[in-house]
């Protein structure tokens, strides 16, 4: 079920709207493997009527399955707009669609839902990727690596720049 405000309603007094919105409902086609939706949207919002306009506050919660973009882990990632607003006029060049006297608010939970989605997530900040091979270093030990005060680097650290 869609969310939607009946302007008849919201005249004589304001509203508010709980529940939830299922990821089939809420339609949004990610397109990607490293971020997927995993649960409903729940959402808490106090819609009132201003002049020429509507004023919709609250918060919107959605759970997501990631894959970090370093290490391939996947991990959750809880995604909330604790303080969202939308103004929606309902005169002019901008206004929104009323049909049967409702408005449709389930296309602009869409769009903020996903503009905060995140564009490179980490499943902790100081991830430092997938591990690195030695590949090509069966051989060598470490020993034989130069060190920081073996005469190798002595003479280049003489080189002037």
């Amino acid at each position: 079920m869609r969310v939607t405000v009946n302007l008849r309603h919201l005249a004589a007094h304001n509203l508010r709207l709980q529940g939830e919105l299922s990821i089939a409902e809420l339609d949004i086609d990610s397109r990607d493997d490293i971020i997927r939706l995993a649960g409903p949207l729940n959402y808490d919002l106090e819609v009132q009527q201003l002049e020429s306009a509507l004023l919709i506050q609250g918060r919107l919660r959605l759970p997501l399955e990631c894959q970090c973009v370093r290490c391939l882990k996947p991990f959750r990632h809880p995604l909330e707009l604790a303080t969202w607003t939308l103004h929606l006029p309902l005169q002019g060049e901008d206004a929104v669609i009323v049909s049967n006297d409702c408005v449709d608010l389930t296309p602009y939970l869409r769009e903020d839902i996903l503009l905060e989605f995140p564009q490179h997530p980490l499943c902790e900040p100081e991830c430092r990727g997938l591990p690195t091979p030695n590949v090509g270093q069966a051989g060598k030990t470490s020993s034989s690596l130069p060190r920081a005060g073996s005469p190798a680097w002595d003479e280049l650290n003489k080189l002037k720049f």
